[in-house]
């Protein structure tokens, strides 16, 4: 009879370990998706933000080499990614593949409306109206530079909106932190729950509270652990996947930041199951022994 109980014991404690470790996966995942998420966001923020540009038009008559000089000073500058001259002849030629049909047949080489000119990339914390503005000024002043041409509504209009986005995933991602934090915290709190007896035994024993709550956190750990690699198992399982459905989006993935999100997650798995097993423990350490039946 004592051996069928104890066989019970042990298949009830063993249910509450796998309860918890499926649950404290399934946050960690939830909250890595998310991150993974995020990630993806920020990341097509930047590039985005980096296909923004300038044309600078180029004044009838300067020499080249002036154009040439010109680029080399942009190249040098901190807010420049790129910096690509365009002849005449190649403004003609990609505006011929675009009709369809070469309109200096129509003109005339003399009649050639196009100008060279300078396309202008910009790194991603410049991309904004105030950032442009003050740099137009500044190519304005350069006595090559006829006029510099790009959309001001929108560049504001981009600028805005990937604000709002951030901000909402900044939002939702703090929320469902706190819920992830909750659920783990009475994941644990239960299955400490159906151990407290054990607990109880030890102290009267007089087992130190250290000496109680040392396995118990340690198996919180373990936990921890398990769940985040199962987790990581997960999120890998669906980067890769995206990545074949979509191979656009390897573009788009930050290693260092997918490697920072990995390492984020298998710290937070071991971090809450850790302190939530240490303070589940110590409240049954200090609670009543009659409440324990409760």
């Amino acid at each position: 009879m004592a051996k069928s109980e104890d066989r019970h014991f042990r298949r009830r404690v063993n249910s509450a370990y796998f309860t918890s470790v499926i649950s404290i996966t399934l946050v960690l995942f939830t909250l890595g998706f998310l991150g993974l998420v995020v990630i993806q966001a920020n990341s097509l923020t930047t590039y985005i933000k980096e296909n923004i540009g300038f044309e600078i038009i180029i004044k009838p008559g300067v020499k080249e080499a002036d154009v040439l000089h010109l680029k080399k000073i942009l190249d040098t500058r901190d807010y420049v990614k790129s910096a690509e001259y365009i002849t005449t002849e190649e403004a003609t030629r990609r505006l011929s593949e675009v009709l369809g049909e070469d309109f200096i047949d129509f003109l005339g080489n003399e009649n050639n409306p196009l100008l060279p000119s300078i396309d202008l990339r910009f790194n991603a914390p410049w991309a904004n109206n105030d950032s442009l503005a003050v740099i137009e000024q500044e190519l304005m002043q350069n006595k090559a530079v006829k006029e510099v041409y790009y959309q001001k509504s929108l560049v504001h209009l981009i600028n805005n909106n990937l604000r709002k986005i951030t901000l909402a995933l900044l939002g939702f991602s703090l929320l469902l932190l706190f819920i992830a934090i909750a659920l783990v915290n009475n994941t644990i709190r239960l299955a400490v729950y159906s151990r407290r007896f054990i607990i109880r035994t030890m102290q009267l024993v007089g087992a130190t509270e250290s000496f109680i709550r040392r396995p118990f956190v340690i198996k919180g750990v373990t936990q921890g652990i398990i769940s985040a690699l199962a987790a990581l198992v997960l999120l890998s399982l669906i980067i890769t996947t995206l990545q074949k459905q979509i191979p656009e989006l390897s573009l788009l993935i930050d290693l260092k930041s997918i490697g920072l999100l990995y390492a984020a997650i298998f710290l937070l798995g071991m971090l809450m199951s850790g302190f939530s097993t240490f303070f589940s423990v110590r409240k049954y350490l200090h609670m009543n022994p009659d409440r324990l039946f409760g």
